[in-house]
């Protein structure tokens, strides 16, 4: 039986759903998430640790690359005060609420390609590891905390809740909502109607291990959204996304390296800064070798609108080319059964449909290789 996930390759994916005239309305998304927007979360989503993230976009440099046609521009800060929203509409609870907000503060710009230039493709969590210390060390962050008698040890961590977040497959508010928009703008593959049916199906149930999850009522919103999500999931895990964050990884260090950019501008600067530095940089009348490499890497990225598939890495000195096992981003959610309020079982425990299709997600391979011809900053796009 062939893999579902087989006939998707990038341009059918890009080609599948046409671009919507309608802009991204964030006031209309946040209503579906939650009617009453929380008066409280206003005065931490201005705090100066939170505006950061404005700058820093949830798609991990993809809005930067010819190679992506990425539909609008969604922020770290918009995700989360999504996830905020999410948890307070599920829990009505203020600390897991802000423990939710609070959960990327430590975000770099291009977001996961830190990972990727720590080595960490695979899980994607070595940018958490400052959370902690950035939330504890902001006074104004604890004043609030205080003001609205949060002890600050009780939000710097929103793995302890499991509504707020939980591992793979489970659903969690943060899985819920980078999924919604990483669809509404990589390939146009949610409507805001299929959004507010799969959303308002949501209810909490209990796990396996008697733990609270969000699930759904009903197997035919869970497979909606489980078919959704793994298409997602699977274009995070094409040769396209891993070469391109792997990319722009290296054009940091190399960056670095160069005294292009400083380590603390990644947390300091928003993408469209760092990208101004770059191309000041290489926009000087002479570059040495190294820079001509650096500036042919950068363009290469800016300008690349394809990628070759490849068993075998192609000549170094005409291509760049990654090999890599990325983090597999995809759920089996709990779907309500019996007439007993919370008892649930996995999708794929009472769907066909969607046991294929997590079986074809967790088995589908890209080729060994993708590359891409390296386009000097003098050459017009291939």
């Amino acid at each position: 039986m062939n893999n579902y996930f087989e006939k998707y390759d990038w341009q059918t994916i890009l080609n599948e759903h046409p671009q919507s005239e309608k802009a991204f309305n964030i006031e209309e998304y946040y209503k579906i998430l939650c009617p009453e927007f929380p008066d409280f979360l206003e005065k931490y989503i201005e705090l100066p640790i939170m505006q950061r993230l404005s700058g820093i976009g949830l798609l991990c440099g993809t809005d930067w690359t010819s190679l992506y046609k990425n539909r609008f521009f969604y922020s770290r800060l918009d995700h989360s005060v999504g996830v905020a929203l999410i948890i307070w509409n599920f829990t009505k609870d203020k600390t897991q609420t802000i423990a939710g907000l609070l959960h990327d503060v430590s975000t770099t710009v291009f977001s996961h390609v830190s990972d990727f230039r720590k080595g960490d493709a695979l899980t994607q969590t070595s940018t958490e590891e400052p959370t902690t210390k950035m939330i504890l060390s902001d006074s104004a962050l604890c004043k609030l905390l205080k003001s609205d008698g949060i002890e600050p040890k009780d939000v710097v961590d929103y793995h302890i809740y499991p509504i707020a977040d939980n591992e793979i497959p489970s659903l969690s508010a943060d899985r819920l909502e980078y999924m919604y928009p990483s669809g509404l703008a990589l390939d146009g593959s949610w409507t805001f109607e299929e959004i507010a049916k799969t959303y308002n199906d949501l209810i909490i149930l209990k796990n396996e291990e008697n733990k609270e999850e969000l699930g759904f009522k009903t197997i035919e919103m869970a497979e909606l959204y489980c078919k959704k999500f793994c298409m997602i999931g699977h274009i995070l895990q094409l040769n396209e996304n891993k070469l391109s964050l792997q990319l722009l990884s290296q054009i940091m260090s190399k960056a670095v390296e160069l005294n292009v950019l400083q380590e603390e501008d990644f947390m300091t600067l928003s993408e469209s800064k760092i990208i101004e530095k770059i191309e000041s940089f290489i926009s000087k009348k002479t570059l040495s070798i190294e820079e001509q490499k650096f500036a042919t890497m950068y363009n290469t990225f800016r300008k690349m609108t394809k990628v070759e598939h490849a068993n075998q890495k192609l000549p170094e000195d005409e291509y760049f080319c990654v090999s890599l096992k990325v983090k597999q981003r995809y759920i089996n959610p709990l779907v309500k059964v019996g007439t007993n309020s919370q008892q649930a079982k996995r999708l794929s425990e009472v769907s066909d449909f969607a046991n294929k299709l997590i079986k074809d997600f967790l088995e589908y391979e890209d080729t060994k290789f993708g590359c891409v011809r390296l386009i000097p900053p003098t050459q017009t796009n291939l």
